[in-house]
């Protein structure tokens, strides 16, 4: 998959390939020309992607080719075991969690899971988690609490599913009883937004000591298309509405909502998924490390200071 603004990126990178074959096939030196073509395509890869608009970046964390959350989990962890179920009503498939072994420490995994074809992403609900999703991801916290491991949310969302169902069931209150619980956990949280984290969808597992987000992600109240048919009656305007609500991870920063920002490698964390994971690996474990030598009551008391002190204003 290309998107729009990869394209003269895709098209030299397709002449490198072509070049290389014609090099490789009638044993011709043309290695001075490669060298100057790699040069190229390295120069305008930095500058294409060090000055993406936020709709650009918006589009990046939903390529088909980005690594979910199971994604992530196994390559981070030694070992990994999935537990199912509310205990309610059914097993969600849209939220994942279980136990993994990151060297040695056992950490509680949990996240919204997306799916790579139709078949998958209908049994996934596109990553969009009914009540009994967050239910289980508040019962699996819990279990973490009960046995005194860390946790860590892995989010990608664009959102908790909306349907009849999902408020029949009570999805407002599962929401709302999970950011309630968050905040009260006695054990590390670590929160990483992966790819796509909107509204309450997102906020749901979202509570933590540490919140992070990945280079090219996106963190808001509202989708940029969602906006846009709201305020224009259209999804024409989704660029001008992204840039409006400034969901970005360098404007999250910049607006003390998240703590810091993970670096994804040149094109996308789909350019170098083993590399991505180390990445989450050590600021995971640095986290772990820093949050390790603060007491529970501590852990909950800044957790709570720095969610009430979001948009606060003081003149």
């Amino acid at each position: 998959m290309v998107l729009e603004f990869e394209k003269p990126i895709a098209d030299l990178e397709q002449k490198l390939q072509e070049m290389k074959d014609l090099a490789k096939g009638r044993n011709i030196d043309l290695s001075s020309d490669i060298e100057s073509l790699e040069e190229k395509i390295l120069a305008l890869k930095k500058e294409t992607f060090e000055n993406l608009t936020r709709w650009q970046r918006v589009q990046l964390s939903r390529h088909a080719d980005r690594p979910y959350a199971l994604d992530y989990i196994y390559e981070i962890t030694n070992e990994f075991i999935e537990l199912h179920g509310d205990r309610s009503v059914k097993d969600d498939k849209a939220m994942i969690g279980g136990l993994g072994d990151i060297d040695g420490r056992t950490v509680m995994f949990i996240g919204q899971q997306k799916g790579r074809n139709t078949k998958q992403r209908q049994e996934r609900n596109f990553g969009m988690a009914n009540p009994e999703g967050y239910r289980k991801a508040l019962r699996l916290m819990k279990i973490a609490e009960k046995f005194g491991k860390p946790i860590v949310t892995l989010i990608d969302t664009p959102g908790a599913f909306p349907g009849l169902e999902a408020e029949e069931r009570g999805q407002g209150e599962a929401i709302a009883r999970n950011l309630k619980e968050m905040f009260m956990l006695k054990v590390p949280v670590i929160c990483i937004i992966i790819g796509e984290g909107a509204s309450g969808g997102a906020l749901g597992i979202a509570i933590g000591d540490k919140v992070f987000m990945l280079e090219n992600t996106w963190y808001s109240v509202i989708s940029p298309e969602s906006c846009s048919s709201i305020l224009w009656r259209s999804w024409d305007y989704k660029e001008q509405a992204a840039e409006a609500l400034k969901l970005t991870a360098k404007d999250m920063k910049g607006n003390g909502l998240i703590d810091d920002i993970i670096p994804e490698p040149l094109g996308g964390a789909h350019r170098d998924m083993k590399w991505m994971g180390k990445t989450i690996k050590e600021a995971i474990l640095h986290s772990l490390k820093e949050l390790d030598k603060q007491k529970p009551e501590k852990r909950i008391e800044n957790r709570i200071d720095k969610f009430c002190a979001m948009g606060v204003v003081v003149e």
